[in-house]
């Protein structure tokens, strides 16, 4: 098992955009191509309270690329998050990580 560790840094005021897009939008079409979250997260206190951050689980990396693949190219899943953006861009970064747990993780 790998996880994969995305950081979103919005831009200015656009974090409420982003949550809202995640939650009514997004998460839908994880479920369509069976990407698993683990969780997601924001900064209560620290320098970063413009990020999202979150986390999924892969079997593989061959596994992450077919299932983001597919993702990414769905039209819907375009159309859909440009009607999200049509008062201006949401993300300003995107950084990720892929992670593999530790023999003595409590995630496996």
């Amino acid at each position: 098992m790998i996880y994969e560790m995305r950081v979103y840094s919005c831009l200015p005021g656009r974090l409420p955009d982003l949550l809202k897009r995640f939650n009514d939008t997004t998460l839908g079409f994880w479920a369509k191509y069976g990407i698993k979250q683990v969780g997601f997260w924001t900064t209560l206190v620290g320098p970063n309270n413009h990020d999202l951050v979150y986390m999924l689980q892969w079997e593989s990396l061959a596994d992450r690329e077919t299932k983001w693949n597919a993702f990414a190219a769905d039209q819907d899943w375009i159309k859909a998050r440009t009607e999200t953006e049509k008062n201006g861009p949401i993300v300003a970064n995107i950084a990720n990580s892929f992670l593999s747990p530790t023999a003595f993780s409590a995630i496996k």
